[in-house]
């Protein structure tokens, strides 16, 4: 099923994210969260790629079994950086040939101990718009997303740039926009309207990552460079004693926060799992996000 289509065609997307685990025992415990994910018939799920593209070979494995043994749409997570025009060529027929027809284009980060100066090789793509604009002219039956970032885009401090940047991957093709997590809502609406601003009229979606520990809130600081995380968030986190009360009051902060986005009629809810369905499943069925349609693993 197309994305694109999906955003047409309904009120709202619901849409999970995973990643390739590096052990066997991740890759068993990953199915089963999927499996528990399954019965919430959610529009699409989507696979990302490590630092660099690291986890390249894992992705694609990953993404092709969803693709075989499950009837969830997949959407692909594919970086440039690092990569000749050759070799995301490759990869892109390699989807196409597993009827992969759905992909979300990131510029993405070098790989470890690269500089950014040598990140591009020669015949590579220096932004992600020239990704997405390659894809539409070689892929044209791909759906294409990119990513968004409604707290700013960290190696982008110049707002304005940022967005037209934003703008460049709309050109080039762009069907819907992704954002990366926020934990205050007005970040999001704020970039919805900037970007409305900028003549950008493609479908947003909301990315949330539920806080689930004081562990987890410490990476997504680390990965997220420049996330803001409001008072009354870390207030409530520090209010609760034990790991079970920490998770209940960050499942309840992203709970509101997709209530009040569903209220104002966002295109869709996007989940940063973390490999792990407990929290989705909470936010899920506390605001009736669920369907009880009878597709699972085989």
């Amino acid at each position: 099923m197309s994305v694109k289509k999906l955003l047409e065609e309904n009120e709202r997307t619901v849409s999970f994210e995973f990643f390739p685990p590096k052990t066997e025992n991740g890759w068993e415990e990953l199915f089963h969260n999927i499996s528990s994910l399954v019965p919430l018939h959610p529009s699409y799920v989507s696979v990302t790629y490590g630092a660099g593209g690291s986890t390249r070979s894992h992705t694609h494995e990953l993404v092709t079994r969803l693709q075989e043994e499950t009837d969830l749409t997949v959407v692909a997570h594919l970086t440039c950086v690092g990569s000749t025009r050759d070799e995301i060529k490759q990869i892109l027929e390699k989807y196409a040939a597993s009827g992969v027809d759905n992909i979300l284009a990131l510029r993405g980060d070098p790989p470890e101990g690269m500089n950014e100066e040598d990140a591009v090789p020669e015949g590579g793509f220096d932004h992600a718009a020239d990704l997405v604009a390659f894809i539409k002219e070689n892929f044209p039956q791909m759906d294409v997303g990119v990513a968004g970032f409604p707290e700013g885009h960290p190696a982008t401090p110049n707002r304005l740039r940022e967005i037209e940047y934003m703008k460049a991957k709309a050109d080039a093709g762009a069907d819907y926009i992704v954002s990366q997590l926020f934990f205050d809502n007005r970040d999001f609406y704020d970039y919805c309207k900037r970007c409305e601003l900028a003549g950008i009229d493609l479908p947003i979606i909301a990315g949330i990552m539920p806080v689930t520990s004081i562990n987890n809130l410490e990476k997504m600081a680390d990965m997220a460079a420049g996330a803001r995380f409001p008072a009354p968030l870390l207030n409530s986190l520090q209010r609760a004693e034990g790991k079970d009360y920490v998770r209940k009051a960050g499942i309840h902060w992203a709970t509101e926060q997709i209530r009040d986005l569903l209220h104002e009629g966002v295109a869709g809810i996007h989940l940063y799992t973390l490999n792990h369905s407990y929290a989705s499943r909470q936010i899920c069925e506390s605001l009736g996000l669920r369907s009880y349609q009878s597709v699972c693993c085989s």
